[in-house]
């Protein structure tokens, strides 16, 4: 039991610390119902939640959101749209996105699904560093698809700062 000002006031029933609650005109606020005894405190519940709610605010506000691009190839990609699309992709990796590099497959095509194997992989190997692949290269129908997810920057490189140089006074 903790009353309103944040001090401990110990282990005691809930119908005592209720009648306690009602007599300060404030709430029972249950904070945290798994710890044994459960937690409990005094205080005003319209303001507990508004708490609540600008903590969770303010988690949501830091997330990052990973949006899902895609890059479309097809069996009969020229080299140059095929650069064209591997730039993109490493540019969308670059700004923290996944990629979804797909392939479709049209009429007699789908005989010579190799070469569709060996577009993907050939775009994962010029990706290199830049990503790491989440999904193997898989057919679903007609598509083959693969998904590439962003690396983890090492922060410790970027961060290392830099020895200034010492400043020596004019000699006279």
């Amino acid at each position: 039991m903790i009353d309103e000002n944040g001090e401990q006031l110990g282990v005691m029933p809930p119908f005592e610390a209720l009648k306690m609650a009602r007599e300060r005109s404030l709430d029972l606020v249950e904070i945290s119902p798994n710890a044994v005894p459960p937690v409990c405190k005094i205080q005003d519940y319209g303001k507990y939640l508004y708490e609540k709610d600008k903590s969770e605010r303010a988690a949501r506000k830091k997330q990052k959101v990973i949006t899902l691009k895609e890059v479309k190839f097809s069996v009969t990609v020229d080299e140059h749209d095929y650069q064209t699309k591997k730039n993109q992709a490493i540019r969308f990796l670059g700004d923290g996105d996944k990629v979804k590099a797909s392939l479709r497959f049209k009429g007699r095509q789908m005989a010579h699904r190799d070469l569709g194997y060996k577009i993907i992989n050939r775009l994962i190997m010029d990706i290199g560093e830049a990503g790491m692949v989440e999904f193997m290269p898989r057919m679903e129908g007609t598509t083959l698809h693969a998904i590439l997810a962003p690396t983890r920057k090492t922060e410790s490189a970027s961060a290392a700062p830099k020895p200034k140089p010492a400043i020596e006074a004019p000699s006279a």
